[in-house]
């Protein structure tokens, strides 16, 4: 077998920051046999800074056992094991292991779906195993590789160059450097020990912006350069519009389960109840409240989002950006291959009277066939028509970079040497001071009266549409080996070569489509404004405001930010500014959306709160995107964000439903403990309702969303949630007491059968209710997945039957009377209907209040408007002023007294404990001398009154 002359690795322990480029051997070699690349892979590990650490699936299991209140649980199984209560241990443990076994299974099998479509377009690498090029997955380079570069790939790993072609890397994510770097094989300084210093060696993140070179591997994963600083250039993106509304829910989900939690607590202590049957009861209200099963509920409906979008040739990477992708009203897009087919083809090549020519031909030509950096579409068209360039040979190159936007080569015919230049055609014309008439037979200067007439003539070739570049040459010295940017000057300017790029059929239907959608359109472009605004013209794109890069160079971010908003097109721009652009969209309230496939647009994929991006982008931009399509095309991307929505529809469903039914249940049984001398529902009672009611959700996922949820983007919106929680939990806990009269009053219920009845009855109405809040339309006009209705009919009927049944004494059930269930189907029939009313009235009169008109700040809650929410002030009620609408005037009052009342209740739950803990110490009977009473303190089933006794 072949091995390299020298380890290919720095020696375990070395720092990856080691100057090896200074010593290594540039002896090209064979690479590696497959043979060796499987030994190094098992040596070395894959080629990641962070290399996954696949755990085992008992591993992932035990680690949903973390979770606080599933810990509090198991140790109050425990207490109730040690105390000799078995049966109840047991019961707890088992209800346990089901819910959290519920959550993994479903978790796991989405997130196995969702990794086989990321897996699909993950960055590979061209390498040389056995003789051969080889694509492999970049996490497979090893040590001692040879790696095939070329313009637009991203640099797997560290390594030295063996042989290069104008090779030119940039390297800014690591030294900062503003401008590509060229790479050449050889050796270096002795004193090269920095980075930028290190012209033979490339470095892992790098990207290759022209030429082509062979490398080999020399360090991967964390001992490369990149990864010994991976913890500072690869910090977490920014929280997007979901994320930011899922934290702000669980916060509320938080406050509203430790008032509740300490409220119950608290009572139950106060009314002598043993200590640890009240700890059960208010744990288990806990878990009831806590809607457990969401992240099961997001991580299979965006999987399931994910599966039907790669259905349509459309691949997730990242879960999250699906309903990012939903919610978005703003897409930022290139119009080249998006808007137009992207198959340019040359028009014309004039010169400075207008007319064809040959010679500006044959320049654009040569300049074309010599560049080695990333050939574009308008190169290739140019290189359709055939030249002869066989006396000509290649000297050097100053490849195209986005802040000078041309590209020179210096090439040599043995009696010339020119330096031909090709680029836009405003930067072009300010570094010449001579233009070529008649086809070059004569040269004039080039005056302020020339310049004019020839910007002219360019702006009547982007008028028609065309997409013009500038094309220029100068001799330099027979001895002139080198070129770069100083070279650029005291150029003859030659003429315009000039493309079209027809618009693509279907553009205009799909980005009217997504006008109705509430998706608005901005194209972000480095062409033409003339060029651009044709475009639109043909496609029916109504255009309100263009802004250049020239102008949004002069602008602080404050005032972008106002124009962005209003502005359609941004036309000639370059990374930084398209950067900046989305940025100043996200910071206005809008979730941006931004569609590139170049190395330029990177930067904007990243920002962006959904980056996608095409199958056949450059490495950077696969790299940074969230989505990745197969096929270029709007309609394509129209279909993704109704999914995205549909995603989020389902969400919304679960999340309404769940915190609605268990708020209403959780405060029945709060309230209940105040009159009630038994706990209304036992601790396993309660986690079996829960168990049963998760089993009726997890069908949400494969519902059917409305249509009319999916016409307009739609984000987390805390009042929205805040609103709905009370009104349909105030209503659920209304049926409750109703039910509470009926147990106590005409069925004379001990407290086995009081529980059994409640158990039926609120699970029943959970269940049920699932029918009529799952849609904005009457229950009957929309069909629910047969699903989500075989699964919710199971749950009730396990509801009815359990009680008739053997596992039903391990509950504590008792069999109810016949007359229960005909007054229970009364009820139902009552709460639906009202239930149905109620959600009218809650679309009508708070739905559609509880939201903003127009973009949100980011971050900013909805309560926390100036007008509204926790911050507002409270409103008395108006004279006539219903109940409904006054609660949803002061809804944000309502949560900060959430907030308030739990911080007084665990003031109070420490005092009485701290007052039961020092009585139990038998200091409170030293005191009832002076205060001459003895309180009855036996808050712990232990009396400290002297005249009782211990």
């Amino acid at each position: 077998m072949l091995r390299p002359a020298r380890p290919p690795h720095p020696p375990a322990g070395a720092p990856a920051s080691e100057a090896w480029w200074r010593g290594a051997d540039t002896v090209e070699g064979a690479g590696l046999s497959q043979l060796q690349a499987d030994e190094a892979l098992r040596r070395w590990g894959p080629n990641s800074l962070q290399p996954q650490q696949g755990r085992s699936l008992a591993l992932q299991f035990l680690a949903r056992l973390r979770n606080p209140l599933v810990l509090i649980l198991l140790a109050a199984s425990a207490i109730s094991a040690a105390t000799g209560d078995a049966a109840n241990a047991g019961i707890i443990v088992l209800m346990v292991l089901l819910s959290v076994t519920l959550d993994f299974v479903q978790e796991h099998r989405a997130n196995n779906a969702a990794e086989k479509l990321r897996a699909s377009v993950a960055l590979r690498a061209s390498v040389l195993r056995d003789g051969a090029t080889l694509e492999v997955a970049v996490t497979e380079v090893m040590p001692g590789d040879i790696v095939l570069l070329a313009a637009g790939d991203r640099v797997p790993a560290d390594g030295l160059v063996l042989q290069a072609r104008d090779f030119f890397v940039n390297q800014s994510l690591l030294t900062g450097e503003s401008y590509p770097v060229e790479k050449h094989p050889g050796a270096v300084a002795s004193g090269a020990t920095e980075l930028q210093d290190a012209l033979n060696a490339v470095f892992m993140g790098s990207t290759v912006v022209s030429g082509s070179a062979r490398v080999r591997v020399m360090a991967i994963g964390a001992r490369t350069a990149l990864g010994e600083v991976a913890h500072s250039l690869q910090a977490e993106p920014p929280p997007t519009a979901f994320e930011l509304g899922m934290h702000r829910f669980g916060m509320m989900i938080v406050r509203l389960t430790l008032l509740l939690v300490l409220f119950v607590l608290l009572v139950n202590l106060l009314l002598q109840r043993p200590l640890l049957e009240a700890f059960l009861f208010a744990v288990a209200l806990a878990v009831g409240l806590t809607p457990e099963l969401l992240p099961m509920v997001v991580s299979v409906t965006l999987s399931r989002g994910a599966v039907r979008l790669a259905a349509r040739r459309v691949i997730v990477k990242r879960l999250a950006s699906i309903q990012n992708l939903g919610a978005m009203d703003v897409l930022c897009t290139d119009k080249t291959g998006t808007l137009t087919e992207a198959r340019i083809r040359l028009a014309q090549c004039a010169d400075a009277d207008g007319r064809d020519s040959p010679r500006v031909l044959m320049l654009a030509h040569l300049n074309s066939r010599f560049e080695s950096g990333l050939r574009s579409p308008l190169d290739e068209a140019v290189l359709a028509h055939a030249i002869d360039t066989g006396g000509w040979t290649k000297i050097d190159e100053v490849p195209f970079d986005f802040e000078r936007r041309r590209v020179s080569v210096l090439l040599d015919r043995g009696d010339a040497r020119w330096l031909v230049v090709k680029g836009a055609p405003d930067d072009v014309l300010a570094l010449c001071d001579r233009f070529e008439r008649d086809d070059g037979r004569t040269v004039a200067a080039l005056d302020a009266d020339a310049t004019a007439l020839l910007r002219e003539r360019c702006h009547a070739l982007e008028r028609e549409g065309l997409r013009v570049l500038g094309v220029a040459w100068r001799d330099v010295p027979a001895d002139h080996a080198h070129a770069d940017v100083r070279d650029e000057n005291a150029l003859v300017f030659a003429g315009f070569a000039a493309f079209i790029d027809p618009p693509k059929a279907g553009a205009g239907e799909a980005l009217a489509a997504l006008a109705r959608s509430g998706v608005s359109v901005k194209i972000v472009s480095g062409d033409s404004e003339l060029v651009t605004q044709h475009l639109c013209s043909l496609l029916n794109i109504p255009v309100t405001g263009v802004l250049t890069g020239h102008e949004i160079s002069a602008m602080d971010d404050t005032a972008l930010r106002a124009r962005a908003g209003s502005t359609t097109l941004f036309c000639r721009v370059n990374p930084a500014q398209k950067n900046r652009i989305v940025l100043a969209l996200r910071a206005r309230g809008h979730v941006v959306g931004y569609l590139g496939d170049g190395i330029n647009d990177a930067p904007a994929l990243r920002s962006a709160d959904v980056g996608l991006t095409v199958d056949s982008a450059v490495d950077v931009a696969r790299e940074v995107a969230d989505i990745v399509m197969l096929d270029h095309d709007l309609a394509v991307l129209h279909e993704g964000v109704l999914e995205g929505r549909r995603t989020f529809g389902n969400v919304m469903k679960y999340i309404m439903m769940g915190t609605s039914s268990n708020f209403g249940n959780m405060l029945s049984m709060a309230g209940a403990s105040l009159f009630l001398p038994f706990l209304p529902m036992l601790p396993a009672q309660i986690l079996l309702n829960n168990v049963l009611y998760d089993l009726s959700q997890t069908a949400i996922p494969l519902d059917r969303v409305d249509e009319s949820d999916l016409r307009r983007p739609r984000a987390l919106d805390m009042t929205f949630i805040r609103r709905s929680m009370w009104l349909f939990g105030a209503l659920s806990s209304a049926f409750d007491a109703l039910t509470f009269w009926l147990l106590l009053q005409v069925l004379h219920a001990d407290a086995a059968l009081f529980r059994t009845a409640w158990f039926i009855e609120s699970l029943a109405t959970q269940v049920l209710v699932i029918f009529v809040i799952r849609t904005r339309a009457r229950p009957w006009a929309s069909r629910p997945a047969a699903v989500l209705t075989a699964a919710s009919l199971a749950v009730l009927a396990a509801a009815l039957l359990l009680p008739f049944t053997p596992l039903g004494r391990y509950f504590e059930f008792e069999p109810p009377p016949a007359l229960f269930f005909a007054w229970l189907a009364g009820m139902l029939a009552g709460y639906l209907a009202l239930a149905e009313l109620a959600k009218r009235f809650f679309y009508a009169r708070l739905a559609g209040s509880a939201r903003q008109s127009g973009p949100r700040k980011r971050g900013l809650d909805p309560s926390q408007h100036p007008a509204r929410g926790a911050r507002a002030r409270f409103s008395l009620p108006l004279f006539g002023e219903s109940p409904m609408s006054f609660l949803s005037n002061n809804v944000g009052t309502l949560d900060r007294a959430l907030r308030v009342g739990a911080g007084l209740l665990l003031v109070a739950l420490a005092t009485v404990g701290t007052i039961g803990y020092w009585g139990y110490l038998g200091i409170v009977p030293l005191l009832t001398g002076v205060v001459g009473t003895c309180p009855a303190y036996s808050l712990f089933g232990i009396s400290t009154c002297p005249r009782r006794g211990n």
